[in-house]
């Protein structure tokens, strides 16, 4: 199978050039051996090397501690290790378009929302798919597509330029169109759905523009544009998610029902809910790498708005 490509020639520093060039030999590699094996593979060199030397392990411990202080050490590591071994396995199967959908095409539809899609599908209305890095956010998108839907979706570009521009490059070859976060991205977006697209969307993800809502117990900064762009194009809004089953191999097609349309912000909490519910029955399966919370940054910007003490 081949390298990944790019589409453009991207500007950065000789460090990320040099991360780029040995992620680029990892995967490689790993496409070179048969599908069950690179999938092991990638998740053990996730789990041993890379989470620990970039200190995405870390980052995913204090995100525990954060969110369930009580739980044990141990516990904790261990399940750090097994998010390791989700990521790994996850970016391996996304960097081969055509077997995801292949196997993804033979994986039946599963959730109580697959009956209103088929018949907007039918009708000719707009979806707007809300999702979170869960299991394999990907995989619902591929079964859709091998089932000729037609799916784009918005992304948030990577720090690194060199590992965007083939990151970008594999969610287009995947389905399109797909537009990068920001003003244009999301005219783009907007576009695309008022004239009847589908498109994917991540939500759980840190942005300081976006309202507070609990996840997992503590106040996460959310973008309402999700519930936003589905109520302006009078699009279903459906929460997809691609769950990795027991053996670590299979995954799962999950479309939920839509969630109503109604006020942005409460939108998006049912969205966070229903997110919340995957996390758990599987919370090994969420990307606990993310900086979702950032409670420091929230703290300082809460009392920049408050601005001085009063003198006394």
């Amino acid at each position: 199978m081949a390298e990944p490509t790019t589409t453009e020639d991207p500007q950065g520093n000789w460090q990320e050039w040099a991360v780029d060039r040995a992620f680029r030999g990892m995967i490689r590699t790993a496409l070179a051996l048969p599908w069950e094996r690179r999938v092991a593979m990638m998740g053990w060199l996730m789990r041993r090397l890379v989470a620990p030397r970039a200190g995405w392990r870390n980052r995913a411990l204090a995100n525990m501690a954060y969110i369930w202080p009580d739980m044990p050490l141990s516990e904790r590591e261990a399940l750090a290790d097994r998010v390791a071994e989700n990521v790994g396995r996850t970016i391996v199967e996304n960097y081969d378009v055509p077997g995801m959908l292949r196997r993804m095409g033979n994986e039946p539809l599963q959730g109580d929302g697959v009956a209103a899609l088929e018949q907007a599908r039918a009708e000719g209305r707009p979806v707007l798919f809300v999702t979170g890095h869960f299991g394999n956010h990907e995989a619902p998108r591929a079964a859709l597509v091998a089932r000729g839907y037609q799916i784009g979706g918005l992304y948030r570009p990577m720090s690194n330029p060199y590992f965007n521009a083939h990151y970008a490059a594999n969610m287009h070859n995947l389905s399109g169109p797909v537009f990068e976060q920001g003003r244009r991205g999301t005219t783009g977006l907007v576009r695309h759905v008022r004239q009847g697209g589908m498109a994917a969307l991540l939500f759980d993800v840190y942005d300081s523009h976006g309202t507070p809502i609990d996840f997992l117990g503590k106040p996460a900064p959310t973008l309402t544009s999700a519930a936003e762009i589905a109520n302006r194009g009078d699009a279903l809004m459906i929460p997809y998610f691609g769950r990795r089953r027991a053996d670590g191999l299979g995954l799962d097609a999950v479309i939920e029902a839509p969630i109503p349309k109604g006020d942005p912000v409460e939108m998006m909490r049912e969205a966070t809910r229903r997110l919340e519910a995957r996390i758990a029955e599987d919370p090994e399966q969420w990307f606990w790498f993310h900086r979702r919370w950032k409670p420091k940054r929230q703290r300082r910007r809460a009392a920049a708005k408050m601005g001085p003490n009063p003198s006394p």
